[in-house]
């Protein structure tokens, strides 16, 4: 008799939990949206190696750029299958933190990884990555979405983005002339941002409850708890920008002293921490919390889980999402430019350590 043999089928990529037709699949879906971000400085298409941008229409430029996440924001947004403004909260964030340098955004690229490709997910998220690009004109260049089955479970991602933006070097704001007497302006936030997610899903126990505890609806907030935690992070450029390129807004009006000598993005660490990174040594920032209003969402958090005011002011941004330190004469060109610009505070001569003073 003869020997019976067996063919073997051996293992496939798919069956250990990757799956490339889902992930060519996922590329086919988003390439329009990605594409639609591009500038004409834009040279290669995406599913290139690498991204291409040609450089040009400056004098001295100086390339900033940042990289960042959305932290545990994301374990809401899976909670609620809700994925089209994690990415918008990802693209602001990273803008608003170049643009305290004075920096245009030039172009972006996300990092997605997964437990397990899901193409519509995967649209859903680089659809409001586009969008927040196209509303900055910021080319959202490429990106990079994995699948890792034995380090995210199934249902799970994270997210992340890396911003390259431009300056003029004679432009750059650097901090150097902040000093005591200038006036400290604040924009208001629309809510959390990105900040604070996991102290915040820790007292209303999000975790446990899913979206039973996100479902919620809190008469102080006008809406679910689910809805407020989504709420999109705010982008300052189109705003500002104006104001940081010429004078206080006025077209064609050159100054010699900017308009604006100073602006911090108040992310993790709050108003305490964020701001502390350009007050110079020897002064202080004062800030007089009884002239913006706090946020609902954040006398809720306080409420409910008995936080104390100073670690409120040190993880969160109690309604104000951007600083902006100008010399006190210019306040008022300012707030013509901007509206919703506050007189929330002052540079003061420092007395000790303590560089942030809220009062």
């Amino acid at each position: 008799m003869g020997r019976e043999t067996k063919k073997s089928r051996g293992i496939t990529y798919a069956a250990s939990g990757v799956d490339i037709d889902a992930a060519s699949r996922s590329v086919e879906l988003i390439k329009g949206k990605a594409a639609a971000t591009f500038r004409p400085e834009v040279l290669t298409e995406i599913g290139a190696f690498a991204g291409l941008f040609q450089l040009s229409g400056y004098k001295e430029p100086v390339l900033v750029s940042s990289v960042d996440g959305v932290g545990t924001k994301v374990k809401i947004a899976i909670a609620l299958h809700r994925h089209d403004t994690i990415g918008i909260d990802l693209v602001n964030h990273c803008v608003n933190d170049i643009f305290t340098c004075g920096a245009e955004p030039l172009f972006f690229l996300d990092y997605l990884a997964m437990g397990k490709l899901v193409p519509e997910m995967v649209e859903s998220v680089v659809s409001g990555l586009a969008r927040a690009c196209s509303n900055v004109g910021c080319a959202l260049i490429g990106g990079e979405t994995a699948e890792m089955p034995g380090l995210y479970a199934a249902g799970d991602y994270d997210l992340a983005g890396f911003i390259v933006g431009v300056v003029e070097k004679g432009k750059i704001l650097d901090n150097s002339s902040i000093e005591a007497g200038d006036a400290i302006l604040g924009l208001p936030s629309s809510g959390m941002h990105t900040n604070g997610y996991s102290l915040v899903r820790s007292i209303f126990d999000v975790d446990r409850g899913g979206s039973a505890a996100l479902d919620v609806f809190y008469p102080e907030l006008g809406r679910t708890l689910g809805e407020e935690l989504l709420e999109p992070h705010r982008c300052y450029f189109p705003m500002l920008k104006p104001v940081l390129s010429c004078g206080a807004g006025v077209e064609g009006e050159e100054r010699e002293e900017p308009a604006i000598k100073g602006i911090a993005h108040i992310t993790g660490g709050g108003l305490i921490d964020n701001v502390a990174r350009i007050i110079p040594r020897g002064a202080a920032a004062l800030f007089r919390s009884d002239t913006w209003p706090v946020l609902p969402v954040f006398r809720l958090i306080q409420e409910r889980g008995n936080v104390g005011r100073e670690e409120m002011y040190r993880v969160f941004n109690m309604g104000i999402g951007m600083v902006i330190i100008c010399s006190l004469s210019r306040v008022d060109e300012i707030v013509a430019s901007v509206p919703e610009a506050i007189l929330i505070g002052e540079v003061v001569e420092g007395k000790g350590k303590e560089r942030v003073i809220i009062s």
